[in-house]
């Protein structure tokens, strides 16, 4: 098999970006666990939305809600991301990554699990999330145990996934 220079070159920059966006979805639950909350910030866009439990947009916003949702209900997460795809076409994106997330709400211990429907761009600063979106497949405490729409915590049934019920009413 022949490959042209430009071929190669077309070739590598991609894996480059795939192993840039892996990175940058690492650094965000990095950042988000570790309550690093400019660093998080710092992997939107200017105008990048965080989508889910609700809707963060630019900067200003995330710096107010992530603090804020730490410090309400849910004293402690921990975010674990697998299944991770993405499709690139030059200075943009997009993909899915799977999330396991245990959790302490109102003193409990939770589990949660969900999937993260990215939307990025390239930047002079790197890859950015334009926007990243949030839903769940369930948020069980573990005391009640987990399963398919299953909501402990009833902010999290508002950013329930799509595809988990619609499944589920097919009986899938």
């Amino acid at each position: 098999m022949s490959t042209s220079h430009d071929d190669l070159a077309s070739r590598i920059q991609r894996l480059e970006d795939i192993h840039d966006i892996t990175q940058l979805r690492a650094r965000y639950c990095q950042a988000l666990d570790d309550g690093l909350w400019e660093d998080l910030a710092d992997t939107f866009t200017p105008d990048g939305a965080f989508v889910g439990l609700s809707t963060a947009r630019g900067r200003e916003e995330m710096l107010e809600f992530f603090p804020t949702l730490n410090a309400s209900t849910v004293t402690s997460w921990w975010h674990f991301s697998s299944n991770e795809t993405v499709e690139v076409d030059g200075d943009s994106a997009h993909g899915t990554t799977w999330l396991l997330q245990p959790c302490v709400v109102e003193s409990e211990s939770q589990l949660a699990a969900g999937r993260y429907e990215d939307t990025l761009v390239r930047t002079a600063r790197g890859w950015r999330f334009q926007e990243r979106k949030v839903s769940f497949f369930f948020w069980s405490s573990l005391e009640s145990g987990w399963d398919a729409a299953r909501f402990d915590f009833p902010p999290a049934a508002g950013a329930e996934d799509a595809r988990t019920r619609e499944r589920l009413e097919k009986g899938v």
